[in-house]
């Protein structure tokens, strides 16, 4: 199956599954699991988990997680009748290791979603940019543009560079890529990469950025924490709808 797709061979009902990459160490949460954490009352993981579940262009899941938290995760999608989940599979050294292994599991699909568990306020209005973006090239990302001016230096701390900000964005996830094209992506490549885009940008496919969400934090600290809490806060306040 081609990594790239035109407008004219889109399938109106694609296929989609999902990978939630949820097998870091947390060294910065002083080794707590944090997608184990208590968020707005619930497991952090669960936001994310609960949003897919809930979306109907998602036909299956996996989630990844360390070896230590493969029971607690067997546990919490039993409890909570997650029926997308298909399997909990176990991470790899590296975050691409793991995404490797959900690939490796996940049933057949035309279009694979890769999410951060981290991430816990994924919406459907993500989901849907998503999948609009990556039936043009065959790959796409979440991403903000960056507020703040940036500066590029050397090891001396003496600035280099201080690049055009318009033309700078963060990348988040969820991405979303042709199902074949990412995994070409794994077997090909393997040097050290902080993304999934990343891998198949070496591989020559356009990447197309959507706008992503900058409440759409990964939650990698205990400020990161209390910032998710306040977000869930101010959402209840303003009568939001939930995650979906």
């Amino acid at each position: 199956m081609s990594g790239m797709t035109g407008s004219d061979d889109r399938d109106p009902h694609p296929t989609v599954g999902v990978i939630v990459v949820a097998a870091g160490d947390s060294r910065r949460m002083d080794g707590l699991d944090k997608v184990f954490m208590p968020l707005g009352g619930m497991p952090l993981i669960l936001h994310c988990l609960n949003a897919f579940e809930a979306a109907p262009e998602i036909q299956g899941i996996v989630l990844v997680l360390s070896e230590s938290a493969l029971e607690r995760g067997e546990t919490l999608v039993r409890e909570h009748r997650l029926a997308k989940v298909e399997t909990v599979v176990r991470g790899g050294a590296r975050r691409q290791d793991s995404v490797a292994n959900g690939l490796r599991i996940l049933s057949e699909c035309d279009f694979v979603i890769v999410h951060d568990g981290a991430r816990p306020f994924v919406d459907r209005g993500l989901v849907s940019r998503a999948l609009d973006a990556v039936a043009e090239t065959g790959a796409a990302s979440a991403a903000v543009p960056v507020k703040d001016t940036i500066k590029v230096a050397g090891p001396d701390m003496i600035v280099n560079e201080t690049p055009d900000r318009r033309t700078l964005w963060a990348a988040q996830t969820p991405q979303a890529f042709r199902t074949a094209t990412l995994r070409n992506a794994h077997e090909r490549l393997t040097g050290d990469v902080t993304d999934d885009a990343s891998m198949v940008e070496a591989l020559g496919v356009p990447v197309k950025l959507f706008l992503g969400a900058y409440e759409n934090l990964k939650v990698t600290t205990h400020d990161d924490v209390a910032l998710a809490e306040s977000i869930l806060s101010a959402r209840s306040n303003a009568g939001a709808p939930g995650v979906l």
